[in-house]
């Protein structure tokens, strides 16, 4: 009996103990599982069907998965990947192109800065010690000196008026935007293009030949001719397929004026565009190509006065105190130096090549947009070509014009309006 009472106090003082904690500190109730199953993927494709197993009597069952369509996977050696692996190889090499310009730029700049200082110096040196010559004790010896120095700086201004750093420099920094901008384009095509064809990955290849040929990276051999017989525009671009003769009917049958319409293309755009063509064939390209032939005889000048200058001063160093004849040696070398080292200075520090270069690419530039604008009005079929819309503010970006004043380039088309009317130029930009 005892011990059943000793029980019953300890289950009370357990009940009562349990109680207060319950209500200091009420936990949480757990939410419960809902009983509403997620729909499976199979219950929503049209659920899971089962059939009935041919080996066995019973009511056992057997799942039926002949609905599931597998997803077909391309293999790796498949088409549509190769010319993916293929378009991101020619972006992977532009990109690397666009470091080796870029660094080649660099260094030809810094030799165009470091040879001009040296060639002076030498010219300049030797002009000093020419004229200390006659009256310095060491004559033989000044008078050895400047010859050396002289002709050093005449077969130092030939070499480098050969290799004209100024305009390799300027070559690699247009190879360079160049460059980058191929870059952009294939990788855009890569986003882009779900599944590049053998056309894209062609054009790409084409684009990268064409830019290799107008900015080879060697210096010799490969070298770009500094001083060509003809001032031809750089081009950088593939040539195009020839096309039908650009006129006025091959888009809109024998009435231009008609309100007919296609891909963004009217009569109207096609004048203006005929216009544009006209003038930049007749004023932009004329001029730059015109202003790169002035500057290329100026160059051929300067290139050729330079070490003639250096050299003639080295001839007359060897005769310095060489009877009536060292009367007017001395004067000679030093004049023939200090003519030397100005005409060095106007040639590579006023970078003329440079200039020559630039023009060349503005010319090369203007004549991009000709056969940019020949390719869509050669096209008969308006579907095929670029969207005229889209077509004519790209050309108004290039020129650095808006739309609307490309319109007043329209009359210009008219085969009534004389070239020597033309007096403004389709390019603003540059």
């Amino acid at each position: 009996m005892a011990a059943i009472q000793a029980h019953q106090r300890l289950f009370l003082v357990a009940a009562s103990s349990a109680s207060g904690r319950g209500e200091r500190r009420r936990p949480r109730p757990r939410p419960r599982p809902s009983r509403i199953a997620a729909p499976c993927r199979a219950a929503l494709s049209g659920g899971v069907r089962t059939a009935p197993s041919p080996s066995s009597s019973d009511s056992s069952l057997r799942l039926n998965v002949d609905w599931v369509v597998p997803t077909k996977i391309a293999s790796p050696g498949s088409g549509g990947d190769a010319e993916r692996e293929k378009i991101r190889a020619i972006a992977e090499a532009a990109a690397d192109r666009v470091e080796m310009h870029d660094i080649i730029g660099r260094q030809r700049d810094n030799w165009n800065h470091l040879l001009l200082q040296s060639t002076n110096s030498l010219a300049l040196a030797a002009s000093v010690m020419a004229a200390l010559a006659p009256a310095a004790p060491s004559m033989v010896a000044l008078k050895a000196s400047a010859g050396v120095l002289f002709a050093s700086a005449a077969v130092t201004m030939a070499a480098v008026n050969k290799i004209q750093p100024s305009q390799l420099a300027e070559e690699q920094r247009n190879a360079t935007r160049l460059w980058r901008q191929l870059e952009r384009d294939v990788r855009a095509t890569l986003e882009l293009t779900p599944a590049p064809t053998k056309a894209d990955v062609q054009e790409a290849m084409d684009r990268v030949l064409a830019l290799d040929a107008a900015y080879p990276l060697p210096l010799l051999p490969g070298m770009l001719d500094k001083f060509p017989k003809v001032v031809e525009p750089t081009r950088w671009w593939p040539k195009k397929k020839q096309r039908a003769p650009v006129n006025k009917s091959n888009s809109f049958g024998r009435h231009p004026r008609t309100a007919a319409a296609g891909n963004g293309w009217t009569p109207e755009l096609e004048e203006e565009m005929r216009g544009i063509l006209r003038v930049l064939k007749s004023k932009d390209e004329h001029q730059y190509t015109s202003f790169g032939q002035l500057i290329l005889n100026l160059n051929k000048g300067l290139a050729v006065a330079g070490p003639a200058l250096a050299g003639t001063a080295a001839v007359a160093a060897t005769f310095i105190g060489s009877g009536e004849a060292g009367a007017w040696a001395s004067g000679a070398a030093v004049l023939g130096g200090a003519l030397a080292a100005a005409v060095n200075t106007m040639e590579h520090g006023g970078q003329v090549g440079m200039v020559f270069e630039l023009f060349r690419n503005c010319a090369g530039f203007y004549r991009k947009i000709q056969e940019e604008i020949e390719a869509n009005l050669g096209e008969a079929d308006v579907q095929r070509r670029e969207d005229g819309e889209v077509f004519e503010t790209k050309v108004a970006l290039q020129l650095g014009r808006s739309v609307s004043d490309l319109k007043q380039f329209r009359r210009m088309a008219s085969p009534s309006f004389k070239e020597m009317d033309i007096k403004d130029f389709a390019g603003k930009l540059f």
